[in-house]
């Protein structure tokens, strides 16, 4: 990228651009604001469903395009609708959640739709959901739960730890699917092509910006293909581990505003 401004900056939210108390910091506001005033889009690209990023959909910028889902929906902000969805076939997830639970004792599923989610009985919510009130819209057997496409399959339970839960996962399902994890033990599951990268190369193709003119920002495995496809990438100080030896660069934690300082450093803010 040598000393030029980049043409598009990408950036994951928790971990990374949200602070631990779920904030975006106002020096990030601002620094934010400035890259939309020159004209620089910052992409949000999150393993969030569509219900907890729209806590920071004012932050956005005028491009006014979210992905969400790990790559697997791309709101339009500004008309509130769907940009691109990229959901996984159902005959698919039920294949792969039924090889899943006869080989990990002790799994349970939920999906991601774009209206919400919903369980099968049994399977334990999750927190952030819980504190925000978005209870699961509906309990049902798996095959009842499939049959429409939905954005990700969510797998919990089991009793290992967040990395050996995706590399069993993987070992099973890894050539039907895509499979990682964005903090604890949750495999977030996508159709085999879908990767925040491979969502991110269709904005950046709307928005013009060439791979090797993206920065982004990531702190845990599902950002991983993200800072392997732009040209400049950061792990955040505080990442995972394979994040950190994937990234170009490391910046300061999220809760040292690393984002921002990093991107105000680039642009000589």
């Amino acid at each position: 990228m040598g000393n030029a401004a980049p043409q598009l900056v990408a950036t994951d939210l928790d971990g990374t651009l949200v602070r631990s108390d779920g904030s975006v910091s106002p020096y990030s506001v601002e620094v934010l604001a400035e890259l939309d005033r020159r004209g620089i889009p910052v992409v949000f690209v999150t393993g969030r469903p569509l219900r907890w990023t729209e806590e920071v959909f004012e932050y956005v910028g005028s491009h006014g395009l979210a992905i969400v889902s790990n790559g697997a929906l791309v709101w339009d902000v500004a008309r509130h609708e769907p940009w691109l969805e990229r959901p996984i076939d159902p005959a698919v997830a039920l294949d792969v959640a039924r090889e899943l639970r006869a080989t990990i004792p002790g799994v349970g599923f939920a999906i991601e739709t774009l209206e919400g989610w919903a369980m099968e009985p049994g399977y334990p919510g999750h927190r952030a959901d819980d504190d925000r009130g978005f209870a699961a819209q509906r309990v049902a057997p798996l095959e009842e739960l499939l049959s429409g496409p939905v954005l990700k399959l969510l797998v919990r339970g089991g009793g290992l730890a967040a990395d050996a839960f995706v590399d069993a996962a993987v070992t099973v399902v890894g050539d039907r699917v895509n499979v990682t994890h964005s903090s604890f033990p949750l495999l977030e599951i996508s159709a085999l092509e879908v990767t925040k990268a491979s969502t991110l190369a269709l904005i950046a193709e709307r928005l013009g910006a060439a791979p090797e003119h993206v920065v982004a920002f990531g702190d845990m495995p599902n950002d991983l293909p993200m800072l392997t496809w732009a040209g400049l990438s950061y792990a955040m100080a505080d990442a995972h581990p394979a994040v950190l030896a994937c990234a170009s660069h490391v910046a300061p934690g999220h809760d040292d505003d690393g984002v921002a300082r990093v991107l105000a450093e680039v642009l000589g803010l």
